[in-house]
């Protein structure tokens, strides 16, 4: 019975499953997304001082990408891995791989909850928290830590739930999650007024809830491959595989909190708070446009690796053509909308008028180059399914640390604040350019060698 639900991946018809397993991804991405949408939307609403708490749960996102970050290592590193074993028929390996991957996501969690609790103040100051935000700021984070054990093992571990196939068990993990934060929020932040100590609150509640559930599933006899006590103790050789390619989505996931941290203290030193607010929207809307696309990807991902494990070349290509012009149309309507009618994304989060004009000012030139950006998500994907660690972690140093950083801090030594919003645009544009003609060059030689 198990094999038949993991060797589907290599019989049933590419359109048909392509669609079957995306479309939960997707719901569950959008799901997951609204952990922190949510938050904000109720935060920016709050009466009396809505803008600035929304300004200062801002300044918290890096640490938050980065605690997903450490999540994605050990999730993404390994999942893929996991998923090649079972194409080969290797189930106990494939449990080696899922047990050292939940034992890299404690040990980070003890790492990040008392390292990130010892060193809010500074870390938030240094992020772009002024004194009229660093209130919120610190009382946001300091609740959402607490947590961080739940947030590692809801999103880590649900990786290896989708890629055994199961994308309706892993988008119910982060559904039910959900609800209790949807349901939570507006009790905790209004009629127990606690504000912002109430949205973290929820948070961490409902990231807790979605944790038992996958954890239940990983050791029930429903699963492919079994989490199991014994597996948890870390096996260099197999850490050093996950590593290998966990280092990739890590450094996508990471490099974005240092890019945060860079657009915000720009911001501040050139523009002001409002000028912050206006990055903590449009981070937001980044999340709106891309977290889609990253569920496409994350459904097709195990499709790609199954099959690739199985030497099945003509579906690995018919997934691969499939999946980039599925994320480019993606990105194409979603971002297209935040360039031609940024209103529309800009009101969800506030109802100051100032920041909503200012936000609408700058989201067609931040977003511009995003329309095309569904290419580099889904070659992406295609290199770190394939086991392609170094060209996947090239592409992931590129755009941020290559190109974006350096931009940010440049380009508003002379256009002042309207530089920071530029650099977005040309990052994006040569990033994407490389990645394009780095997939031709690559697949030539990886499908040859099948």
């Amino acid at each position: 019975m198990k094999g038949n639900k993991d060797e589907r991946l290599g019989t049933a018809p590419l359109g048909k499953l392509m669609v079957s397993l995306a479309m939960p991804a997707v719901a569950a991405q959008l799901i997951n997304l609204l952990y922190n949408i949510v938050d904000r939307i109720y935060i920016g609403h709050i009466h009396g001082y809505g803008d600035v708490a929304l300004t200062g749960v801002g300044v918290t996102f890096p640490i938050i990408l980065m605690i997903s970050a450490f999540s994605a290592f050990a999730g993404m590193g390994g999942a893929p891995l996991a998923s090649i074993q079972l194409g080969k028929k290797h189930p106990d390996k494939a449990e080696e791989i899922l047990g050292n991957s939940a034992g890299l996501l404690i040990l980070f969690s003890i790492i990040l909850t008392i390292g990130f609790s010892v060193f809010k103040t500074p870390i938030l100051y240094a992020f772009g928290a002024s004194d009229t935000t660093i209130t919120y700021a610190r009382d946001y984070i300091g609740i959402y830590l607490l947590g961080t054990v739940f947030v590692q093992f809801a999103l880590g571990l649900n990786s290896f739930i989708s890629g055994q196939g199961e994308a309706k068990i892993a988008m119910l993990s982060v559904l039910i999650g959900a609800v209790v934060n949807i349901c939570l929020d507006p009790v905790l932040i209004f009629v127990m007024d606690m504000g912002v100590k109430g949205a973290a609150l929820a948070t961490i509640i409902s990231q807790a809830v979605s944790a038992v559930w996958v954890v239940r599933f990983l050791v029930s006899e429903k699963s492919v491959m079994r989490l199991k006590v014994q597996n948890l103790r870390l096996q260099k050789d197999v850490v050093k595989l996950i590593a290998g390619l966990g280092i990739s989505p890590f450094i996508m996931q990471s490099t974005e909190s240092f890019v945060t941290i860079t657009l915000n203290s720009g911001l501040q030193q050139y523009g002001g708070d409002l000028y912050v607010g206006t990055m903590s929207i449009m981070m937001s809307i980044m999340q709106l446009i891309i977290i889609p696309i990253q569920g496409i990807t994350q459904g097709v991902q195990p499709i790609i690796s199954y099959n690739y494990g199985a030497g099945k070349k003509d579906r690995v290509k018919g997934t691969i053509w499939r999946l980039i012009l599925s994320c480019l149309l993606g990105t194409l309507i979603l971002a297209g909308i935040a360039i031609l009618k940024p209103h529309v994304y800009a009101m969800i989060f506030t109802n100051n008028k100032k920041l909503v004009e200012l936000t609408c000012t700058y989201m067609p030139v931040y977003f511009l180059v995003i329309s095309i950006f569904g290419i580099q998500s889904a070659c992406q994907t295609v290199f770190l399914a394939l086991g392609q660690a170094k060209v996947s972690l090239f592409i992931a140093l590129l755009r941020k640390v290559f190109l974006l950083i350096p931009l940010a801090i440049i380009l508003p030594k002379y256009m002042g604040v309207l530089g920071i919003y530029i650099a977005e645009p040309i990052a994006d544009f040569i990033s994407v350019t490389t990645t394009g003609i780095l997939f031709a060059v690559t697949m030539k030689k990886v499908l040859r060698n099948m």
